[in-house]
């Protein structure tokens, strides 16, 4: 890739900074009564911790995204398409029909996130692990079974619901929903941590990604353990699901989006740039959509909403045209 065209990519990132600048200030300020101090300090209270966790969940999946898009070597495919979102799901569902609505799992903020990461993690590594391994990453066989998982997943937990309590099926349909209000300090924090760890143990094999997108008989010829680096990355895509996930609830489409358009905006091989790009789209996307919602509908309608319906239609955009970027 030449100066002129990184260069290039480097102004397109500082727009797209710009623009997420220009969308956290009117996030934060938009209809704030500056001239009372106590109403401008509450308000700052309650929207800080919104846009940091929309900073987070933008940065999570973009990068889990694209790494995971990387390793399939496809970009059609993400891991909410493997049903990731139908077994958080079904692990509030099992906790609630099994604890009650009114138990310490269902109530403790920190607990629940705390079930919800490492029960995910587990299952999503341990399944996806071996599925990829057995399919020998061909495309067509993990999204058929990503679409097996999904139903297998939904049907458990419909079964659930049906003999379940309507109170207590009322009380578990909020954190069916992804949702940025009520996220504590504290699980915020442990988002970080667990997001820095990742970065810091897996820094050495996320260097190695435009070596991988090379596909593997490459990778190896250029001095790449692929298979060991294949398993870490999987790991790293899993927990930073896991903990957006787990945090905000499931956002179908959302990565979907984000790396693809940050592919077709950047047009580069560099992982470096696309994660960047990707992240910046989604803060955008999170932080402008949640202003809208709040503004204009009032939340009558969440994010996940519209998330979903223009990601699925941008979905099939990408599977007619057959695009490819």
């Amino acid at each position: 890739m030449n100066h002129a065209a990184v260069r290039a990519n480097q102004r397109k990132l500082v727009i797209l900074a710009v623009i997420v600048l220009l969308c956290a200030a009117g996030f934060m300020f938009y209809a704030v009564n500056f001239g009372n101090p106590k109403l401008f300090r509450y308000a700052m209270k309650l929207r800080t911790p919104k846009l940091v966790v929309m900073l987070i969940t933008a940065f999570a999946i973009a990068g889990a995204s694209l790494v995971f898009q990387t390793i399939i070597n496809n970009v059609i495919v993400t891991p909410c398409l493997l049903g990731m979102n139908a077994l958080y799901s079904l692990i509030h569902t099992a906790v609630v029909f099994v604890a009650g609505s009114t138990s310490l799992l269902a109530t403790n903020s920190n607990l629940a996130f705390a079930v919800d990461l490492v029960l995910m993690a587990i299952v999503a590594t341990i399944v996806y692990s071996f599925l990829f391994e057995k399919t020998h990453h061909n495309v067509l066989y993990i999204l058929l079974i990503g679409t097996v998982l999904t139903s297998f997943f939904s049907s458990i937990q419909t079964t659930m619901t049906r003999i379940m309590d309507p109170n207590e099926y009322d009380s578990l349909l909020e954190t069916l929903v992804a949702s940025f209000e009520n996220v504590n300090a504290e699980v915020i924090v442990a988002s970080l941590v667990v997001l820095a760890a990742v970065i810091f143990f897996l820094r050495k094999d996320l260097a190695l990604l435009d070596v991988i997108s090379l596909g593997k008989d490459q990778a190896i010829n250029l001095g790449v353990d692929y298979d060991r680096c294949i398993r870490r990355l999987l790991l790293s895509v899993t927990l930073c699901i896991a903990v957006a996930t787990a945090m905000v609830g499931p956002i179908s489409f959302l990565g979907l989006i984000m790396a693809n358009l940050s592919r077709q905006f950047l047009r580069t091989y560099r992982h470096s740039q696309l994660i960047l790009g990707s992240t910046l789209f989604g803060m955008a996307i999170l932080i402008g959509g949640e202003l809208i919602v709040e503004r204009i509908y009032h939340y009558a309608v969440p994010i996940s909403v519209f998330i979903g319906v223009f990601g699925g239609l941008y979905f099939l955009y990408l599977l007619l045209t057959n695009k490819r970027v």
